[in-house]
């Protein structure tokens, strides 16, 4: 299994990267991919790299467990009720553990929206207290949103907060494994956490990280803080492994090309654009091809330019 793993990095390090075209991989389930065991015990379902639609299910990002000896802990909740439920079958598929823990990486659906088929499992549900919060506010139109892109595949969701927050950490011990859930500070999204395996060398790094896909700046992703978050606190994890929130998973230099390099040239590039008097209706257009390879670039590029001038305009 290591050996797969291997090749799957030797694959990204040559820019091959997933395509928006490619159908459902997994056609018997729900689920974008069937889970993939990356290193011992830890498993993926690789989501697709395009936006939600009725075709994944809105599986569009990787919902990963961990099979401890002593449980299955989930991260990710999935986006829909079947999405959560397809997502257990493949689990006892595997192993006879119970879940016995799930974190939601974020507040946003893909994350979330699952989570009342494992509060029907009786399964505690954890997340960052900003990440619930998100919830608790915006839930129902996220909701909702789903529900019109994913029609029937959208039976038996319902909104279900988290039933467990925290503030800077959450640690459980497992067998073999210490599973560190931190919130590290600003990022892609309010609550961003990474689960962090310190003895497996792997952190389940959510939307703190990206690479085959274009990283989206939200209205209220403040880049500059994004950046700090990333020196100050994911680096130096120093982790080997990265499963990151949507993509195969890779290790830190691809998720720092396409996450933290991107970020620091679109600025540059946004910088220099203000810096020479230009408004937002060109900063929209600033030169942003050496990431054009990216699934999600026509859907992102754009308004990630428009956004980091709106930030930096009053930096």
């Amino acid at each position: 299994m290591r050996a797969v793993f291997f090749a799957i990095l030797a694959m990204l390090a040559t820019s091959v990267t997933a395509s928006e075209d490619i159908a459902d991989k997994y056609p018997g389930s729900m689920l974008y991919n069937k889970p993939v065991e990356f290193i011992p015990g830890v498993y993926s379902a690789i989501g697709a790299t395009a936006p939600p639609t009725y075709e994944n299910a809105g599986h569009n990002n990787n919902l990963s467990f961990i099979v401890t000896g002593e449980g299955v802990v989930v991260v990710n909740a999935g986006a829909a009720y079947g999405l959560a439920k397809a997502l257990h079958e493949e689990i006892k598929a595997i192993t006879d553990q119970p879940v016995v823990l799930v974190f939601n990486e974020n507040g946003q659906g893909h994350a979330a929206l699952g989570n009342n088929y494992w509060a029907e499992q009786g399964v505690p549900i954890v997340a960052h207290t900003e990440a619930a919060a998100e919830l608790e506010e915006y839930g129902g139109s996220i909701l909702e949103g789903m529900r019109r892109y994913n029609r029937d595949k959208a039976e038996g969701t319902e909104l279900q907060l988290p039933t467990e927050t925290f503030d800077d950490a959450y640690i459980v011990e497992l067998g073999d494994y210490r599973i560190e859930a931190r919130y590290l500070g600003p990022a892609h999204s309010p609550g961003d956490i990474v689960v962090w395996l310190p003895n497996q060398s792997l952190v389940i790094s959510g939307d703190m990280a990206f690479h085959e896909r274009m990283l989206p700046i939200f209205e209220h992703t403040y880049t500059a803080e994004w950046l700090e978050t990333w020196d100050a606190a994911f680096e130096p994890l120093g982790a080997t492994y990265v499963i990151p929130g949507h993509g195969h998973p890779t290790n830190m230099a691809q998720v720092r090309r396409y996450t933290k390099d991107y970020l620091s040239y679109l600025r540059d590039k946004v910088g220099a654009h203000l810096e020479a008097g230009g408004d937002l209706a060109d900063a929209y257009y600033v030169d942003q091809s050496p990431y054009a390879h990216l699934d999600t670039f026509e859907e992102l590029a754009t308004k990630n330019a428009g956004r980091v001038y709106e930030q930096m305009e009053f930096e």
